[in-house]
């Protein structure tokens, strides 16, 4: 049993004068009579005052505490049974980034949302609570319908570090849960945009203030040959200084004995992002810091080594004098490819001549026919990208399966055919091709995308909200192991994984043995600009039924009729009397 409304027990109060009155009896004034046969039951024994005494109704007095009792238990909102144990609240919390912001009182955007929500727990008086994260992917955190000693438990130790999202999706699966009439609480740092759209039993509640900070917005790391590359990004949102000092600390790597720790002064533009090169030599771990502001999570990030791996690109038999000196002479100035040197773990690309089983052919067949252009490339060709052909000319045969990828004419230059093996129908004898700038930028090409289809992931470092690309092998099983567990990947060849939800360290596994790994940055310059944050409280457009105005319950009628028999009993009972 529970109450909804506790003063209503109040009215109990009213037992006191009511018993009072069966107790007490006053004097009666002395009525003189020719003789006692004419009263029913005579009492001799004369009464002195006001006193005490046993009375003899005791039925109608039972029959109206009955009745004092249950307009008591009316009042106070009784409950019982399965409405007296639950009544269930739905909480939707913001999982951005920006709510691990700072506010002027040093507590941050999060840590307010946890105190309010124990507040609109207590005032919903809720017994039963679930607790969402909103996010490109929605997460419980507490339930569904969890105690809510253990939903705000919960809520305690979740910590909010996911990327820039539209949180319509989890208002709406917040509101499938609640179900239909009832009211979802959403928790945020900003006030709804005015094209937001909000259902009408979701109340708004921004806890955010509008600040400025400093960010960095983007870090990228390259290895190449004992050298590190570095390139940071920093922009200022707001108000805040114009120059600032970044620590920047290396860990020693293999070759190395010691580490190397220095300090640079970053000059921050007024718009845009100031951008930093830093480079080190046999450098580990490379870590950043930025001083502390509003938002000290995109003020440090940690780069492991990202090392290029190159490509070990393969001739075989029965290329023509004119395509393997061609292909040497690239192959010899070219940094990302091993040409004759084996190298564990590269990805192999094989070059033959046209009808080769070969991962690119190069040569023509049948009839030659010379064309100067104009020529024409299949738009979102990565292979085709900054492929300039002015002044070039091609001399091609017939044309090779696959889908064509350039195109002179009938005539088919180059194609690719379903499994990634690619075609280049051209006889570079009678063309000038391997003499312009087209033939090393065409190249370099290919050599890019064979990168991408090695085994594991193409970049190693992400920031927030950046699709997961990567690449695994038919017949292999493959799990993605993060912060956030570790769950199975599904397919094969070159995959689009959906973004991460949480910072870290991301390892590919297969057959449960690590393959590769990359970092996720907690980097996100949408997250990073607090001048758009604010604090307000939006009520839902439609009450629902956990609404301050209706006491969130509807109350139960049976002491109305418990009050109601209870009066016509004793009017029945003093009738007789």
């Amino acid at each position: 049993m529970s109450f909804g409304l506790p003063w209503g027990l109040l009215a109990l109060g009213a037992l006191v004068p009511l018993v009072a009155a069966y107790f007490l009896r006053r004097r009666q004034k002395p009525v003189v009579v020719s003789a006692l046969f004419l009263w029913r039951t005579p009492r001799p024994r004369a009464e002195g005052g006001p006193r005490w005494e046993r009375f003899t109704r005791e039925a109608s007095l039972l029959l109206e505490v009955l009745a004092v009792l249950a307009a008591a238990l009316y009042l106070a909102d009784v409950r019982l049974g399965e409405t007296a144990r639950r009544r269930h609240l739905v909480l939707v919390v913001d999982g951005s980034l920006s709510m691990s912001a700072r506010t002027p009182d040093g507590r941050t955007v999060l840590e307010h949302v946890r105190t309010e929500a124990a507040k609109r727990v207590e005032t919903e008086r809720a017994t039963h609570v679930t607790v969402l994260a909103s996010g490109v992917s929605p997460q419980v955190i507490a339930g569904p319908e969890a105690e809510a000693s253990r939903a705000l438990g919960a809520l305690e130790s979740f910590e909010a570090r996911g990327p820039d999202h539209d949180v319509t999706a989890s208002l709406l699966w917040a509101q499938e849960l609640a179900g239909p009439g009832t009211r979802v609480h959403f928790f945020t740092d900003a006030p709804p945009s005015t094209d937001a759209t909000v259902p009408p039993s979701v109340r708004w509640t921004a806890l955010g203030r509008s600040q400025g900070n400093v960010a960095l917005v983007s870090a990228q790391r390259r290895d190449e040959g004992g050298r590190a590359t570095v390139t940071l990004r920093v922009a200022r949102f707001g108000a805040g200084p114009s120059e600032i000092e970044a620590r920047v600390r290396a860990a020693p790597g293999p070759g190395a004995r010691e580490g190397t720790e220095r300090t640079e002064r970053i000059p921050l533009p007024e718009e845009g992002a100031a951008t930093v090169h830093l480079t080190f030599r046999e450098a580990g771990d490379v870590e950043v810091f930025l001083p502390d502001d509003a938002l000290p999570d995109d003020g440090h990030v940690r780069l492991p080594p990202s090392p290029v791996m190159p490509v070990a690109v393969g001739l075989t038999e029965g290329l023509s004098p004119a395509s393997k000196q061609a292909l040497e002479r690239f192959l010899a100035v070219s940094p990302d490819v091993a040409h004759g040197t084996p190298v564990p773990g590269a990805p192999v690309l094989s070059v033959g001549p046209a009808r080769a089983e070969a991962r690119v052919t190069l040569g023509a067949e049948g009839p030659l026919r010379t064309f100067v252009g104009p020529f024409f490339m299949e738009k979102g060709s990565s292979l085709m990208d900054d492929v300039q052909l002015a002044g070039v000319r091609w001399t091609a045969g017939a044309n090779p399966p696959g889908r064509p990828l350039m195109t002179a004419g009938e005539a088919v230059l180059v194609s690719e055919e379903e499994g990634g093996r690619l075609h280049l129908n051209v006889d570079l004898a009678r063309s000038n091709l391997q003499r312009t700038t087209a033939w090393p930028v065409l190249l370099g090409n290919v050599v890019r995308e064979a990168r991408r289809l090695r085994e594991g992931f193409p970049r190693h470092q992400l920031n927030l909200g950046e699709s997961l690309a990567v690449v695994t092998e038919a017949g292999a099983r493959y799990a993605l192991k993060g912060p956030s567990g570790r769950k199975p990947v599904f397919g094969a060849g070159a995959l689009s994984l959906p973004a991460p939800t949480h910072p870290g360290r991301y390892v590919l596994e297969r057959e449960g043995r690590d393959v590769d790994s990359l970092e996720v940055l907690a980097l996100d310059a949408r997250e990073s600009d607090l001048r758009g944050r604010g604090s307000t409280d939006v009520p839902a457009k439609e009450a629902g039924e956990d609404s301050e105005e209706t006491g969130g319950h509807e109350r139960a009628r049976w002491p109305l009729v418990v009050l109601l028999a209870a009066l016509l009993a004793d009017f029945y009972v003093t009738r007789k009397a």
